[in-house]
Order: structure tokens, then C-alpha cells, then sequence
């Protein structure tokens, strides 16, 4: 079973079914489930469980069974195929921390939605004095005579413990994020019933462990809440059974060597010490290559004149891995890998992250990977696809997993549809963490690493964000590079925020800038990424998780604002930022979430916000100018020249000052010495950057262009920093001309109107900001001097 199965997410405007209808069909499929639902003696019928109303539904919120939700093979990249999904309704209670197994069941829980969640069916606050029951019954199938049985988790968070009939499996279980399972052979009754129970402690904020956005308070919608979101406790993501033999693979680590055509790979096994493997890898039915090696030893697979994995072709090869015994095989997993390389390399002078040796601009979105429904966990696979297949709709390459890991199929489907992905290690609380909180914080970096090292699409691990939680930024970075240097590494994302200290090292210097694009510069032995930037803010009616409640961090009045403000953005970076180095950029974000107003799509996905067609011709024209020579726009400096209008029906007026103010005016060969004087500008390298330009007036010397509150005017420098940058226009392409663009503020333009001269902005709301003839009124010819 190489490859998970596939399909198709739903339509966007899927209506849900009526409730009462839903429930009692899955009600019915409860009672027809098979052997691994049978029901203990203390719990309820199956019928008496309900979801509870969602504060908005999904498209897939009543597509949701009530019995082995999340049915797919949760595990792609290692696959056998024999399991049972133990998700479903399992018996549920909630006691103090310190409390031992309760004795009564009173509640029920679908698993694995977490219990703040609708779809869990329990749906209220955890505190931190709280432990969370689960127990559910099951049979092992006969077909397993003989193999031993593993009780998997995907996730629960954070502090688990498992009993299979009464005895404790294994140890203790921390960590949110990272999955982890038991051998539970020893501890089954073969032939009958066996009971699982698990309890789970989560503290969230109060503890010291990686939480990334949750934050404890009420489920139901309410004001407030900011950039933080509601917690996510206990049980997350599918608990299964899969029977192994003794001696089993427990992980294959594959990393593509595209400079000696193979694959490397470690067979990583269980019970095998010495014993050999076998990796083949293959296509279509066809083998490629073969090798063999030792459990634990690297290996290298030949993959000749490989078909490279890219976002526009996500070219996946099968995989088949072989536990042997002498010539018998004993184990057989499946998977699949991508060959691609992701490094830092020098293009054209600039440092630069490159894929497969070449530059490409990463053009990605933040991704929180939240559910009005679920919280944590996507209503189904569907769902879970979904949000990835709306970036490539959208145009994007890449998406940024924001302090959050997503399941492993969540990978997959980022590996199949090809996007390129910046993994952000969940963050633990804002406060300075004690020597535990580092301790456990970096086992679990470790053990999310090993659990998603050999995805294609995985190019970037992103350490800490803003500062939360900061401490040993430096040393994280190199111990993350030397863990998986087949990587990127941000030893910061959001270094000029909030407080937070650049480690100086890692491969990216990463700034955050709202709404931005602002002004990000690679160094010698970094490439310049925007991690964060956009915030751009629209209100759906009838798709707010609190209504009247959302805030962004530019309020946009309707869909053509919204859509002129972001392509703006995109083009400015296409036309500015990214021809002075600047390498990716990461757009907040793909969805509203709870009280965010920033998404492309409403929390429910029910509405896209934006039109697709416009925002994708943005993306794919920034990503196809990075493929080639970024186009510039030059202006001859230390002499005159004076600007003309090239907006048609206007070309006979020229930029002038008028009593300190920037003005046009039709000038001509017979017009007063004075307005020619004043209509001509020595063009000098920029004040604050010497790439770009500034504007000495012709005739106050020492007087410059220069933006103040959107106004354009003539003023004398004052020798600060704000007066440089406001008085340094950088060129890029104009038709017929050149657009001058201010170079502190990116994707606003010097721009007449009404014969006034203004800082205009795509999108925007002013009068000036009219989208009507925005990119002619913004276009100047650079003409020889009416005063030389």
C-alpha cells in the first residue's frame, strides 16, 4: 500500500445535511459496526451520543460518521495493510489531576475530536486541574494469530498514560504533537473483549509545554481572544491497531542525493538488531533501483536520472522496504519519497533558498490549521486536503504550518499536490521557559523532526516565532541543522518583532512586516524571507465565528478593495521587493480563525473571499519573474531630468513643486521660466538606499521629493532616518515609463490625481487609491530637463 487513498474534496457550497436525519443514520452504522466497536457494560447505546451545534459548519461538519471517523490509513510514508481505527465513541469522564480511574462513565466522546470541540460531542472548557478518561472495548481480529499488536497514537495533548485491561502500557506519554505507540501483546486477552483506557493531563498555558496558539477559556464564541485561540486537550488525532511481526520496521528516514542520482535511506526496526534490509524503489510497477544494508545502517538506493519533485510537478516514487531473515522476508512496509534538494546557494550575487539548484520564489500563506468544528482536528480527510488544494488554486507554492503539526496525512497531501512546506516547531508559552520546559520542548522538536524527515514537500524547520517562549535561539539552530541537514533552518521568524533576538545564524534572516511587504535584506550567509505580512481584513456576513467580533490588521470595506490591496501586494514584491533579494514570503493567512478577520477563505470555508483567477495570475507571474532576470527599471543619476505624466488624455503635465507641495501642471515650451525650474529635478542615488532614487529639486537645492501622511512634498532634509526613507523612491517597469515606488513603504506608488501628487496605494481606501487608470496615473517618463 504505497500510496494513501485519494479524493475529492467537496464543493464549496455543500449544504449540511439536517442534524435530526444525520444522527439517527449514524446511529445506525454505530449498531452495524464490526467487531472492534464492541460495547463495554458500563456505557450507553452508541444512539444516546450527539454532536453538539457548531458555531459554524463546514462543508464536511455532517459528513462526519459517528463510528471510525477518519477512516483513512493514517500513516502514508509507512504502510502495512492490516489495521483497525479505533476512532469512534468511546466512554468518557473528567476528574481531578491527582485522581485515580473513575468509576462512573457518564459521558461519551467522539474520538479523536478533542473535548472543547462540537464534533467531539462534549464540547466545554478544560482547566488545568483537570484529567481527561477515555475507555472503549475491542476485539482483536483472528487474523492476527501470531503477530504481535500495536496501539498507535497520532496525538493527544499532552501528558498521556494507557491501560490495556487493567495493567499500564508502556510509559507515560508528553508531548502534543508527536506521535507515539505502545506494544501491547503481553497485555491482551486473544480470544475475547479487551479494554483500553487512556487519561490525559493538559495544563495548556499553565504548564510549560509546547501549546502554539491554545489558550484555555470558554468553547462558545466570545469577544476578544487576539491572535490566541481555544485550547485543544486530550485525544487528537486516530488511535489505531496494527499487528506486526515480532521483528518489525518501526520508520524508514529517506533523503533524496540529487548529485549522486540515489536515495539515502536508514531502516529504522523494532526486535531486528543485525538483521538486513531490502529498499526498493519503483514506478508505475517498474523497479528503479535496489539495495540492501543493515537495520540501522545507511543505505543508498539508485534512482538514475531521477524525475524531480516540484510544486508544478509533485512526482512521487514508491517505495518498498524489506525486514529479511537470511533470504525470508519477515516485514514489508510501503511508502513513497520525492526526489528534490532544498539549499542555500549564491544567485546572481544574492544568497538564495534554491530548489533543485534553481531559484525559485516561495510564495506561500500562514496556515494556523484550525476548525470551527473540530478545532485541532479537520472534520475528514476532505477537509484536511482541502485548505492545501486552495493554495495551489490560489497560485501559492508553499504554505507555513504556523506552530502547529498537522497529521502525518496532512503531509501527504502537501506531498502530492506538490506545495512546499515551513514547518514552525509549536511554541510554548510567551514567558522565559524553566530547564524542564527546554528539556521536553527539545525531545519533541527531536521527535517531530524523525516523524516527518522524509517528506518531499517539508523544506524549512521554523524554531521559534517573535520571541515567544525565546532562549538559546543560537544553539537550537545549529542542534536543528545538524539533526536534519537535508533542511533550511529559521533560527527566528519575525526577528524585528516583538522583542525577539536573532540568533544570527540558521539560513534565513525571517522579518514580519503588517500590512507590509516592508523591507527585508539578505546577508553574505543568509537569504531574506518574509515570514509574516498581509493581515488584509474582510467580514463575511453569515460566516463570523463571533459576529461583529473580528478585527485584521487592515480592515478592507468589500471584495474589490481587498482584491486590488492584495495583488498590490504581490506585484510589489514582484516588482520591488524580490529584485533586491528579497527570496519568500508567507501571507496571513489562508482562513479566518475565531476572531481573525485575515483569511482568503471564512473559518467555515464556505466562502472565498477573494477572486482565485486574479490572485493566482499574481502568484504565478512573481514565482515566473524569479525563474528568470527580476526586471528592473533604471533612472540616469547626477543630472536633470523632469518627470512626465503618461496617463493618456494628461501627457502634457509635469511633476512640480508649488509652494512646497507636489503638484502637475501642463508645461510647455512658452511656459514662465519658473515652472520650468520648478518642474525639473536632479535625480541622485536614493538617501537611504543607494539602489533606488531620491529627487533634489531643481531650484532648492538640498530640497527633496518625499512622502508625509500619503501627501507628496518639497522639503529640506532634516538628517533623520524617516526624512531618508520618505525621500527614496525605488523604480521599477511602467509602460512607457517608470513607476516610482516609495522604498519604506513597498506597493505604494508616487501617483497624480485631480493634478495633485500623492503616496497611493493599491486598494486603498482614499480617493487617490482609485483603482480607475491606478497604474497609468503611476507611470512617469523620465524626459530631458526644462531647466538644464
Amino acid at each position: 500500500m504505497p500510496h494513501a487513498p485519494t479524493s475529492a474534496p467537496p464543493p464549496r457550497t455543500l449544504r449540511p445535511a439536517p442534524r435530526a436525519l444525520l444522527t439517527a443514520l449514524l446511529a445506525v452504522l454505530a449498531l452495524c459496526a464490526g467487531a472492534l466497536t464492541a460495547a463495554a457494560p458500563a456505557r450507553a447505546a452508541a444512539s444516546a451520543w450527539a454532536p453538539k451545534p457548531s458555531p459554524l459548519t463546514t462543508p464536511w461538519t455532517d459528513q462526519v460518521p459517528t463510528d471510525k471517523p477518519l477512516n483513512e490509513y493514517p500513516r502514508p510514508q509507512l504502510t502495512r495493510p492490516d489495521w483497525a481505527n479505533l476512532n469512534g465513541i468511546w466512554d468518557f469522564a473528567v476528574t481531578a489531576a491527582n485522581a485515580g480511574q473513575p468509576t462512573q462513565w457518564n459521558e461519551q466522546i467522539r474520538v479523536p475530536f478533542v473535548a472543547e470541540s462540537a464534533l467531539s460531542g462534549v464540547k466545554r472548557q478544560v482547566n488545568a486541574g483537570d484529567k481527561l478518561w477515555y475507555r472503549r472495548t475491542f476485539t482483536v481480529p483472528a487474523g492476527w494469530n501470531g503477530r504481535n499488536v500495536v496501539l498507535n497514537f497520532g496525538a493527544s495533548d499532552w501528558r498521556t498514560t494507557v491501560w490495556v485491561n487493567g495493567q499500564q502500557a508502556g510509559a507515560e506519554h508528553s508531548g502534543g504533537y508527536d506521535a507515539f505507540s505502545h506494544d501491547i501483546t503481553a497485555l491482551l486477552n486473544r480470544g475475547g473483549t479487551n479494554t483500553v483506557v487512556v487519561s490525559v493531563l493538559d495544563p495548556t498555558q499553565s504548564g510549560g509545554q509546547a501549546i502554539g496558539k491554545q489558550r484555555s477559556g470558554p468553547v462558545e464564541p466570545h469577544a476578544g481572544g487576539g491572535i490566541f485561540y481555544t485550547s485543544a486537550s486530550g485525544i487528537w488525532q486516530t488511535v489505531w491497531l496494527e499487528p506486526v511481526a515480532p521483528a518489525h520496521i518501526t520508520r524508514l528516514d529517506m533523503t533524496p542525493d540529487l548529485g549522486t542520482s540515489t536515495l539515502r535511506t536508514t531502516v529504522r526496526a523494532a526486535g531486528a538488531s543485525g538483521r538486513q534490509v531490502r529498499v526498493t524503489v519503483s514506478t508505475g510497477g517498474r523497479t528503479v533501483g535496489t539495495a540492501t544494508g543493515t537495520v540501522g545502517g545507511a543505505l543508498s538506493v539508485p534512482v538514475p536520472s531521477p524525475h524531480l519533485w516540484t510544486p508544478e510537478d509533485p512526482f512521487l516514487y514508491d517505495v518498498r522496504a524489506e525486514l529479511l531473515d537470511g533470504t525470508t522476508v519477515t516485514d514489508t512496509t510501503g511508502s513513497y519519497t520525492g526526489m528534490r534538494s532544498i539549499a542555500l546557494a549564491r544567485v546572481d550575487g544574492v544568497q538564495r533558498p534554491v530548489l533543485n539548484g534553481k531559484f525559485v520564489f516561495q510564495t506561500g500563506t500562514l496556515d494556523q490549521g484550525y476548525w470551527p468544528d473540530g478545532i485541532y482536528t479537520a472534520p475528514t480527510d476532505d477537509a484536511l486536503k482541502y485548505d492545501l488544494q486552495k493554495h495551489k488554486d490560489l497560485g501559492f507554492n508553499m504554505v507555513r504550518k504556523h506552530i502547529k503539526v498537522e497529521p502525518q496525512r496532512w503531509f501527504y497531501w502537501a506531498d502530492k499536490l506538490g506545495l512546499l512546506v515551513w514547518q514552525d516547531m509549536p511554541a510554548m508559552d510567551l514567558r522565559t521557559p524553566d530547564s524542564a520546559a527546554r528539556t521536553q520542548w527539545e525531545a519533541e522538536y527531536h521527535e517531530i523532526i524523525d516523524e516527518h524527515r522524509s517528506s518531499p514537500s517539508l523544506v524549512m524547520w521554523v524554531d521559534e516565532n517573535e520571541g515567544w517562549g525565546q532562549y538559546d535561539q543560537a544553539r537550537i539552530a545549529d542542534d536543528i541543522k545538524a539533526y536534519d541537514p537535508s533542511r533550511l533552518v529559521d533560527n527566528m521568524s519575525g526577528v524585528n518583532c516583538c522583542g525577539a533576538v536573532d540568533g544570527g545564524n540558521g539560513d534565513v534572516i525571517d522579518h514580519h512586516n503588517y500590512v507590509g511587504p516592508g523591507v527585508t535584506r539578505p546577508s553574505a550567509s543568509r537569504a531574506a524571507v518574509l515570514g509574516e505580512f498581509g493581515g488584509l481584513g474582510l467580514r463575511v456576513q453569515g460566516h463570523e465565528w463571533y459576529p461583529g467580533g473580528g478585527f485584521s490588521y487592515e480592515d478592507q470595506p468589500d471584495a474589490a478593495h481587498l482584491n486590488n490591496r492584495f495583488t498590490g501586494l504581490i506585484d510589489a514584491l514582484r516588482l520591488q521587493q524580490m529584485p533586491a533579494g528579497l527570496s519568500a514570503s508567507v501571507y496571513t493567512e489562508i482562513t479566518d480563525v475565531e476572531n481573525e478577520a485575515n483569511g482568503l477563505l471564512t473559518y467555515d470555508r464556505q466562502a472565498v473571499k477573494v477572486d482565485e483567477n486574479r490572485v493566482r495570475a499574481a502568484n504565478q507571474a512573481l514565482i515566473a519573474a524569479s525563474r528568470g532576470t527580476p526586471p528592473r527599471a533604471t533612472l540616469p543619476t547626477g543630472g536633470y531630468k523632469s518627470l512626465r505624466v503618461t496617463t493618456p488624455g494628461f501627457t502634457d503635465r509635469y511633476l512640480r513643486h508649488y509652494d512646497g507641495l507636489a503638484n502637475t501642471e501642463p508645461v510647455t515650451a512658452a511656459s514662465p521660466a519658473l515652472l520650468k525650474a520648478d518642474a525639473t529635478w536632479k535625480i541622485v542615488p536614493g538617501l537611504s538606499d543607494s539602489a533606488c532614487y531620491s529627487f533634489e529639486s531643481r531650484n532648492y537645492p538640498g530640497e527633496y521629493l518625499r512622502h508625509r501622511e500619503f501627501r507628496v512634498h518639497r522639503e529640506a532634509g532634516d538628517g533623520s532616518a524617516l526624512f531618508k526613507a520618505d525621500a527614496t523612491w525605488c523604480a521599477v517597469p511602467g509602460e512607457g515609463g517608470v513607476r516610482l515606488m516609495a522604498s519604506n513603504f513597498p506597493g505604494q506608488y508616487l501617483r497624480h490625481y485631480n493634478s495633485e501628487v500623492w503616496l497611493a496605494t493599491p486598494g486603498g481606501t482614499h480617493a487617490y487609491d482609485t483603482p480607475d487608470r491606478f497604474t497609468e496615473d503611476t507611470t512617469w517618463a523620465a524626459e530631458n530637463p526644462w531647466t538644464p
